[in-house]
């Protein structure tokens, strides 16, 4: 496939701003760790809220959908999309703690919440084990994802493609820190959105598909069609729906949806000007990212199916893509090959924005994490700002390097998903009670990040997995394993939670005055303050979390009905699109009320 000159000349100029953009703010970015790593704290909610829809918005991630949908159909997108709930949560009661917490990393939340050598064990292992090892993984799937695309679209190398990725991305993720990447964002956001709803619209009305309408009645497509899985079907059910709703959402930890926020989501909330553009952010982002965005990469996904049946078409229509590199998940790189001169530079130009967009901020944030967190608590205490902003920029190429390296040896995007949701399964309940339960402490997160670990390897490395959950002669059946997961971990963790001892009351005493997180499960501190007269509680910020958890079920069912609506408008379902653009004007309504009584904290 050949790009035109025009196709060519899109990104050029896209390019060309990028790296203009990052030269622009590496001066400011350079003047301290807080410029390079949060921009001085001084960002607004929407341009907060469009980094993190960019950020999130990758190239892996269309890839993602597309796999799932032409294996599971539309109703398989649950198994992410049960996220919106995590997302609610932080919206609507963490992200204000976080922005009151005053960080420069979420990980240096552990020797606020915690005290001892324990906490500060936990800060520099998280930041070994998410920074890199977590952050290396996710950024290879995403370099994987390009992978795929510049071997479909360019006829490119593998090798090829990773080197040219990396270039661009890491000189101007290095050169602006924070603000560059924001500010990259912004243009990146629009990018992206134009080249998604642009190929959709013409792949779905390209003659072997036939139009809108044409798609939807085709046999192969049908039953991929329902966003809910057919309710006599109950494996689908249980695997697709039940288990992401029911245990998935608040029991994993993943990134970019950590129950309780945290990462690259936390970042951008620490970077805020204040609490209300953190929750502003973040509400824009959940409606961008789980109501509107997906729909162009499912509809792609649809049509991929009737011009690409299976993974022996894809393979027949493109020979030399590498046996190890094929899979459904090449079907939406395929798709874009059909594309014309001029809108294929748009798209490609968007895929870069995607691809771009998120690896910067996997790189900031994951050098945040090397700067703050490991550097200097281990290594150099007293290390200059100037020693810090190198430290910073160095462990960003170094990130860089090694995602790309191990990109070249993975094969597809749902088996990386899996992976990462299994390794946090049991540990997000933590994150939830952490900030409402004094009783959580360091060993609490040690033990459930440790035995996750553990079983997650047992799982999917040692014999003992097939044994317990294969399909044909495991004890158990497939979809129990998360569940079978989060039961062992949290049992262990409680354990461990009860037989060591409670932080130091002066340490929980001081968080608690500085976050005032309110709720039964800081009355016994609360109690033990009183008598001994230190005034810890402040009376304005009572009845938080309960309003906090109504406007979080509102806001679920608000965006949610927004994603039925979508789809059913789409889909030329009038009746069912009405019903449910009108459940979102009712909960939308009803939100708006809720959040103004939340002590006059509005968007």
């Amino acid at each position: 496939m050949e790009l035109s000159a025009l196709d060519y000349g899109f990104m050029i100029v896209f390019f060309v701003l990028v790296l203009g953009i990052g030269l622009f703010v590496s001066k400011k970015a350079s003047a301290s760790t807080s410029e390079y790593f949060l921009s001085g704290r001084t960002m607004p909610w929407w341009l907060l809220g469009l980094s993190m829809v960019a950020t999130t918005f990758s190239t892996d991630t269309p890839n993602l959908v597309t796999d799932i949908v032409r294996n599971y159909g539309v109703s398989g997108n649950w198994s992410w999309m049960c996220f919106l709930l995590t997302g609610m949560l932080t919206v609507f009661i963490y992200a204000k703690l976080w922005r009151k917490s005053g960080v420069n990393t979420d990980l240096e939340f552990y020797e606020l919440r915690y005290g001892g050598k324990m906490a500060s064990f936990l800060r520099k292992f998280r930041a070994i084990y998410l920074g890199v090892f977590f952050n290396i993984i996710t950024m290879s799937a995403v370099t994987l994802a390009a992978i795929k695309i510049g071997g479909i679209m360019l006829g490119l190398h593998p090798w090829q493609t990773v080197v040219g990725a990396s270039v661009v991305t890491v000189t101007f993720s290095a050169l602006g820190g924070f603000k560059g990447v924001v500010y990259t964002d912004f243009l990146l956001f629009f990018v992206a959105m134009a080249g998604a709803i642009g190929a959709a619209y013409y792949l779905i009305n390209l003659p072997e598909v036939g139009g809108i309408q044409n798609l939807m009645n085709n046999e192969v497509v049908q039953g991929k069609l329902n966003i809910l899985p057919e309710l006599n079907d109950k494996k689908a059910i249980i695997t697709i729906l039940i288990i992401p709703l029911a245990v998935q959402w608040w029991s994993s930890w993943y990134p970019g949806s950590e129950p309780g926020g945290g990462g690259y989501i936390a970042q951008r909330m620490l970077a805020a000007k204040n609490e209300k553009h953190a929750i502003g952010a973040t509400f824009f982002y959940n409606i961008m990212h789980y109501a509107i965005r997906p729909w162009p990469w499912i509809l792609v996904a649809l049509a991929s199916l009737v011009v690409f049946p299976d993974v022996a078409s894809i393979s027949e229509a493109f020979p030399d893509v590498p046996s190890n590199k094929l899979g459904h998940d090449l079907a939406y790189s395929a798709m874009l090959t059909k594309l014309p001169s001029g809108l294929l530079g748009v798209v490609m130009t968007s895929l870069v924005a995607a691809y771009m967009s998120t690896i910067s901020t996997q790189l900031n944030w994951g050098a945040s994490y090397m700067v703050y967190d490991f550097y200097k608590q281990l290594i150099n205490p007293e290390a200059s700002e100037k020693m810090l902003v190198t430290v910073g920029r160095i462990s960003t190429v170094v990130l860089m390097a090694l995602s790309a390296l191990l990109a070249l040896t993975m094969q597809n995007a749902i088996q990386i998903f899996d992976m990462l949701v299994l390794f946090g399964a049991g540990t997000g309940l933590i994150f939830i009670l952490r900030w409402f339960w004094w009783r959580i402490n360091a060993w609490t997160e040690i033990t459930a990040m440790f035995a996750s670990i553990l079983m997650t390897i047992i799982l999917k490395i040692t014999p003992v997995g097939p044994y317990l959950f294969d399909s044909e002669a495991g004890i158990f059946p497939n979809w129990f394993e998360i569940p079978f997961v989060v039961i062992v971990v949290t049992i262990i963790w409680i354990l461990a939670t009860f037989l060591t001892p409670p932080e130091p009351m002066e340490v929980l005493y001081s968080f608690y005055q500085k976050i005032q997180p309110g709720g039964p499960g800081w009355s016994k501190v609360v109690n033990q303050a009183k008598s001994e007269n230190v005034e810890i509680e402040e009376t304005s910020e009572k009845g938080q979390v309960l309003k906090g958890l109504v406007a979080m079920s509102l806001g679920c069912a608000l965006i949610f009905s927004i994603m039925f609506a979508t789809g059913y408008w789409i889909y030329g379902h009038t009746d069912s699109a009405l019903i449910f653009t009108g459940l979102a004007f009712i909960s939308g309504f009803l939100l708006f009320k809720t959040w103004k009584r939340m002590n006059g904290i509005v968007l």
